[in-house]
């Protein structure tokens, strides 16, 4: 059985943490930032955690993390 492949992108995109929960960035830090609260961006730098829901496809297509 060949290794399997981790999808580069998700990679960059998502960790685990020390208790095998996966971490996320948050979105919308980019641009357009002039009409966003100062206390919203600061919040948007904390990291958050992927959705119950959604953590059985990460898993998947990052099959060493």
């Amino acid at each position: 059985m060949p290794k399997m492949k981790t999808k580069r992108g998700a990679a960059k995109r998502f960790k685990k943490t020390g208790s095998g929960k996966i971490k996320r960035s948050k979105a919308f830090t980019s641009h357009i930032l002039t009409k966003k609260s100062t206390k919203r961006k600061r919040n948007l730098r904390k990291s958050g955690l992927v959705d119950p829901a959604n953590a059985p496809t990460i898993r998947k297509i990052l099959p060493y993390l």
